[in-house]
């Protein structure tokens, strides 16, 4: 049975790769969730108007590919001590969150936070959010797996936006 998952991790660009082609994992869409606006694009989402976030909402198989492990896949793709946006994406659309789709989902992500934040992995609190999931709205064909659309285009920003070298620091491992 197909279940969905919906991670807010900064820039929606970087957070397709890491679950894409997974085993388990059926489809990863960039959109934009959590907000107030119907249908929002891009451009009034980065106008901070919507109350959206850039967001993956990942359907998956839960027997092949775990909520545990795409919570564990998500969190060492963020900076979680970062309240005001990731890496050089600043404001509220750029701001990290789990959007929880059921009760079980929402416990194990409240768990999987405060196991991060007990590990000592970090020296500041996590300021990821939890929050339940609300209506997802597809971002443009043109944001749909941008990075292998737009490789050196996408290279380029995970590393100059300090999201690669953040990542191989926190986590010793490459995006």
């Amino acid at each position: 049975m197909e279940k969905l998952a919906t991670f807010a991790g900064g820039c929606f660009w970087c957070m397709v790769k890491p679950f894409d082609e997974q085993p388990g994992i059926i489809s990863v869409i960039s959109g934009y969730t959590g907000g107030h606006k119907e249908n929002p694009t891009y451009e009034e989402v980065c106008r901070e108007t919507t109350g959206h976030y850039e967001a993956v909402q990942i359907t998956y198989d839960p027997e092949i590919f775990s909520y545990e492990k795409l919570l564990s896949v998500y969190w060492q793709q963020i900076d979680p001590t970062d309240p005001g946006g990731q890496f050089y994406d600043r404001g509220q659309s750029y701001e990290t969150a789990i959007f929880y789709h059921d009760e079980e989902q929402r416990v194990l992500a409240e768990q999987s936070k405060l196991e991060l934040a007990q590990s000592g992995r970090f020296s500041k609190p996590i300021a990821t959010k939890i929050l339940p999931a609300k209506e997802f709205y597809a971002a443009e064909d043109y944001h749909q797996q941008f990075y292998k659309k737009n490789p050196v285009r996408y290279g380029r920003y995970s590393e100059g936006s300090g999201r690669t070298a953040f990542i191989k620091k926190a986590w010793g491992n490459d995006q």
